[in-house]
């Protein structure tokens, strides 16, 4: 058959990324991006950044680590690289703290050898968060977000990859263009294919300038962090469900800010404050998966990968491997029946 034609819907952290696994696992493969958003629209834009893994309760923790341990690799060789600086990816140190005696998982989570240099606080660290009773220090890295996304896009492009802005409303609208759809389109998969499992997880960050906070601290809850990146630090934040508005609200951003200030009091000096919102397309677990649909006796092979909630940048390289191996089983199948279709 002639080069596979694929599609991927989605131009957040993981649809690019699993692009571009696409092409460096097919180079086959003819890979188009087509998304209503790209950076800086996009949710992946709010994000933090910062791998720090969220926990999927319905995928195996193996799994999760898998992945988790696949991005942090990928992410720490780039790191290294003389392209670190155009696509914002370096190591930052800090803290995690907890108010109460942390649960045995808390204490010892999935991905602390992983990370780098994981260990309880001592003591004297501890008597920066006089309200904490435990902590761990470790380092891990960080993604700025608006440069990863355009090193990615540059990425793609220079491998053949079309981008185009378009909003897909149908997956069966492209099956006269294209061989294989990879559905990335985060919380849009809510609409796109009738998700009802997928729900937003709406978060508001602030972003401001406070050049001398170089240590991450994140509440064991996950809902108070401050996330120095290269330009700002991001403050954060929040986790309401079922909340679709993307509208900043001033009330949550002073909480945010009084929150964070009560960990570091010297932002109260910060600077340049800017709000952002963002939908997490959050799930039970990462959906991740083939599926072949069918109507009127044509087939439409599907590859989902979405549903990453809070974790994206923590896992999306992992899971845009996996999602370009099973394109690669929708290509061996479809070169399977046309084979026998010339026999």
């Amino acid at each position: 058959m002639a080069a596979p034609k694929v599609a991927v819907i989605g131009a957040g952290v993981v649809g690019l990324s699993t692009a571009l696994c696409i092409v460096e696992t097919c180079p086959s493969c003819s890979v188009t991006v087509l998304s209503d958003q790209f950076s800086p629209n996009t949710t992946s834009n709010v994000a933090a950044g910062i791998l720090i893994p969220h926990t999927y309760p319905g995928t195996p923790i193996h799994v999760q680590k898998q992945w988790f341990k696949e991005t942090f690799t990928y992410l720490f060789a780039l790191s290294n690289s003389n392209e670190a600086s155009e696509a914002g990816v370096h190591l930052v140190s800090g803290w995690q703290i907890f108010k109460n005696t942390p649960t045995p998982k808390e204490e010892l989570p999935f991905w602390s050898d992983v990370v780098l240099g994981f260990r309880p606080m001592s003591e004297a660290e501890l008597q920066k968060f006089p309200q904490h009773q435990f902590g761990q220090a470790f380092t891990t890295l960080k993604c700025e977000c608006p440069p990863y996304l355009l090193w990615l896009e540059k990425r793609l492009r220079a491998n053949g990859v079309q981008m185009y802005t378009r909003k897909v409303a149908d997956l069966w609208e492209l099956h006269s263009e294209y061989n294989i759809i990879v559905n990335c389109s985060g919380i849009g998969a809510h609409q796109l294919v009738g998700d009802e499992k997928l729900l937003p997880v709406r978060g508001q960050v602030l972003k401001v300038h406070a050049p001398w906070v170089k240590n991450f601290i994140r509440d064991g809850d996950g809902l108070t962090y401050i996330y120095p990146g290269i330009h700002s630090v991001t403050l954060g934040g929040t986790r309401e469900k079922e909340k679709w508005s993307l509208s900043p609200d001033p009330d949550t951003t002073k909480d945010i800010f009084d929150r964070c200030c009560s960990l570091e009091p010297s932002l109260w000096g910060a600077q340049d404050i800017e709000v952002k919102v963002g939908l997490r397309p959050s799930r039970w677990c990462v959906r991740l998966e083939r599926q072949v649909l069918s109507r009127g006796g044509v087939k439409l092979p599907v590859v989902h990968n979405y549903g990453h909630g809070a974790g994206g940048f923590s896992v999306h390289r992992g899971t845009a491997k996996e999602a370009a191996r099973l394109v690669g089983e929708c290509i061996a199948a479809l070169q399977g029946s046309s084979s026998r279709a010339k026999l």
